[in-house]
């Protein structure tokens, strides 16, 4: 049965600007992402995969277009509105992890449930369930220094799962690891897709961190070139 649509994209064209000149970013691009689907964006540098992340997820806005995510078009809403729509509703996963260096584990993990209503005792239950999804559950107490590369991804992994997130969005979440971490992460990943159906939209350089999506998308020069079913 074909699975719902979680995502809709239609016309979006996004510009910079770098002094006098106006830069095209993104052009006239539409698309569609389903429930549970992982998705990476492929394409050389500057061709507009982190910002099509970006807009996705919320943290930019679209010069034009419409983007829909879920029940809900992101364009129309308004800086609060739209902050409060991310903290519920988008998992994040960066390169370089992003973990606050003074705390813990479940302390990093914990954060974006602060946002919530959840008690303290609520939260840390939530984090430490999160934490031993990702395989940590030994490493509570370490802070981000004390674990290696990969242990730190599955951190930051727990981190963005740990809201029940609508929509994962994760950012070369394998360009600092080395190959055996890369793929212990890219497996988490394809775990978390695949038995709890998380929607993974993913932008990557790496072609075997591509391979484990289910559709591979390429841009170039802002626009959607080609689209690649990984055989799913």
């Amino acid at each position: 049965m074909t699975k719902p649509v979680l995502v809709t994209i239609e016309n979006l064209t996004k510009s910079y600007r770098r002094g006098a000149q106006e830069i095209r970013v993104l052009n006239d691009v539409s698309l569609t992402v389903r429930r549970s689907e992982f998705l990476a964006l492929m394409g050389p540098s500057g061709s507009g995969k982190t910002t099509l992340l970006n807009l996705i997820a919320g943290i930019d806005r679209p010069d034009s277009g419409r983007l829909v995510v879920g029940d809900t078009d992101i364009v129309k809403l308004s800086e609060s509105e739209l902050s409060k729509w991310r903290a519920s509703n988008v998992g994040f996963i960066f390169q370089f992890y992003n973990l606050i260096p003074v705390l813990n584990a479940l302390e990093n993990v914990e954060l974006p449930l602060l946002l919530t209503s959840l008690s303290r005792s609520e939260r840390r239950d939530h984090a430490t369930a999160a934490l031993e999804a990702v395989g940590l559950a030994d490493r509570l107490d370490h802070r981000p220094g004390e674990l290696s590369g990969g242990q730190q991804q599955r951190v930051a992994i727990a981190r963005a799962i740990v809201t029940d997130p609508l929509l994962i969005v994760a950012d070369e979440p394998t360009g600092d690891l080395d190959r055996k971490s890369a793929s212990d992460v890219m497996d988490l990943l394809g775990q978390l897709n695949g038995e709890f159906e998380k929607t993974i939209i993913m932008v990557t350089h790496d072609p075997r961190a591509a391979k484990k999506s289910e559709t591979v998308l390429y841009l170039d020069k802002g626009v959607l070139a080609e689209s690649i079913k990984n055989g799913f």
